[in-house]
């Protein structure tokens, strides 16, 4: 048989699929159950997948039966992979947004407040209600949204008037006003409501469901609920154990709880990094692969011969400063900006503490292969004030309104401790520990570090790769934005490169 590549399907929107739905009634195959389970039976069956697939359309609740068995009795459950959900999520919050982003296995585009002007839409938690803090909630979030307004007003006549080259052209005027509400945003609280579109699998959504059933914020659990009802009688035999487990319910108390128990023997303050970070050192480097170089010399030393990697990482150890430097240019002297970094650089790992704004987190939380763990948004670490806001005399107030925000944020904390970061702005700052390979530092620093990338997860991304390259000089040769790709190749591939 000759090779063949076949569509099986792709994305339809669900509009026309109950149109079709209305006209032909009988059909009970419009479910991507039957995809899962044709793609299941591939490694039992001898007969071509397409046939399995036409097998799996004509008998449904046998494909479902079958799914069922495969993937729960069995525990095949990557088979629940092959099922796949477009979703529109509507009238959330942004804090929402941050835990339902945690899961990374899944994609996301969210509406940005970078290049969208919001309004004054914003989630009221129930928490607040029941605590009898609606009222001032909702006076502050108005009082954060005006401001939020007035700063807009003020900053985008700056911003036009910093680049009037820029601004002679009407086809910047979109970019132009974007600079201005990506700074205008660092007022708007965490409640913000706001929408995504998600594209994502049988098996992540019913983790997703259960993990967030979990979660002690009411409008997660009611997300939660509200995923199952989407998603659930389309594919009834994929999406089934949807309840937390003890596990999700009460293994985060617990921990805090035993935290707690250990951390109070430990006086605040005692390690001579942690008072800091309220300040200006906001980026470290905590931990990495000891002889990072050379284990990555190893490793591609190892891809290229037939050698078993102890002999590799020997030959490592005993090559001088020219020969590891012209292995690694060797791996790196025909990429482009657009180019991942070599698989091999995965070996070396830098885990970084960030102490860094909402907004920064919103940006930092996309680079879904680096291993992220979070504090929660903590006032103490101070907040994040866009120096445009300063130029145009507005830190004043602006600082003015951030304390008023953390009076706020203290009522509900003594009364609705889960709900009280719904009224922190996208200034206020938590704590990111961020494990990355080299290789994913390459894909940050292209995005990141780039001279177009947002401000303030550039200053971070920058510093990120500075203290990598101190710990890996030659794996981080090549680290760099896009926009300052080319010159740093010219300089370390110069004629005698």
């Amino acid at each position: 048989m000759k090779m063949k590549v076949i569509l099986a399907g792709h994305n339809i929107d669900q509009e026309i699929i109950r149109e079709f739905r209305e006209q032909h009634p009988e059909r009970q195959d419009l479910t991507p159950e039957t995809v899962a389970a044709a793609y299941a039976r591939i490694s039992r069956y001898p007969k071509p997948v397409t046939e399995l697939r036409a097998i799996a359309r004509g008998e449904v609740e046998k494909a479902r039966a079958s799914n069922r068995n495969i993937v729960f009795e069995m525990g095949h459950s990557s088979i629940a992979e092959h099922a796949v959900f477009n979703l529109d999520v509507l009238a959330v919050s942004r804090l929402l947004v941050e835990e339902i982003e945690r899961f990374r296995l899944a994609s996301y585009t969210e509406k940005s407040q970078r290049y969208v002007l919001f309004q004054d839409d914003f989630v009221i938690p129930p928490e607040v209600r029941e605590a009898d803090l609606e009222k001032t909630f909702v006076s502050t979030v108005r009082r954060q949204n005006d401001f939020y307004h007035r700063l807009y007003e003020k900053l985008r006549p700056w911003v036009f008037d910093r680049n009037p080259e820029l601004a002679a052209d009407p086809k910047n005027r979109g970019l132009l006003e974007g600079w201005a509400k990506e700074d205008a945003r660092y007022c708007l609280p965490l409640g913000t409501e706001t929408q995504l579109g998600m594209t994502v699998n049988a098996r992540n959504v019913e983790l997703m469901i259960r993990r967030l059933a979990a979660s002690p914020l009411a409008e997660a659990r009611e997300y939660s609920r509200r995923l199952y009802e989407a998603t659930h009688a389309v594919a009834p035999s994929l999406v089934r154990y949807t309840e937390p487990t003890p596990y999700d319910l009460e293994t985060t108390a617990a921990l805090r709880a035993e935290t707690a128990g250990i951390l109070g023997h430990f006086p605040a303050g005692a390690s001579d990094s942690s008072a800091g970070q309220a300040g200006t050192d906001l980026v470290r480097l905590v931990d990495v692969t000891p002889e990072a170089d050379e284990k990555v010399l190893a490793a591609i030393l190892h891809s290229a011969s037939d050698l078993p990697f102890a002999d590799c990482r020997e030959a490592a150890a005993r090559m001088n400063r020219q020969e590891r430097e012209s292995l690694v240019k060797m791996a790196l002297r025909r990429m482009k900006a657009y180019d991942a970094a070599p698989r091999e650089f995965e070996q070396a790992v830098l885990t970084f503490e960030l102490v860094i704004s909402a907004t920064c987190f919103a940006q930092v939380k996309r680079h879904r292969m680096a291993g992220i763990t979070v504090q929660g948004y903590d006032p103490g670490l101070g907040i994040t004030v866009p120096p445009a806001v300063a130029e145009i005399g507005m830190e004043g107030e602006f600082r003015e309104l951030c304390a008023r925000t953390e009076e706020t944020w203290e009522q509900i904390r003594r009364r609705a401790p889960a709900a009280a970061a719904y009224i922190l702005t996208n200034a206020h700052r938590r704590r990111v520990l961020m494990r990355v390979s080299a290789r994913e530092l390459y894909h940050l620093a292209r995005v990141r570090a780039d001279g177009h990338a947002q401000w303030d997860i550039r200053e971070t991304a920058v510093r990120m790769v500075a203290l990598g390259r101190k710990a890996m000089p030659l794996t981080l040769l090549l680290a760099a934005g896009k926009d300052g790709f080319d010159a740093l190749y010219a300089q370390v591939f110069d004629d005698n490169g």
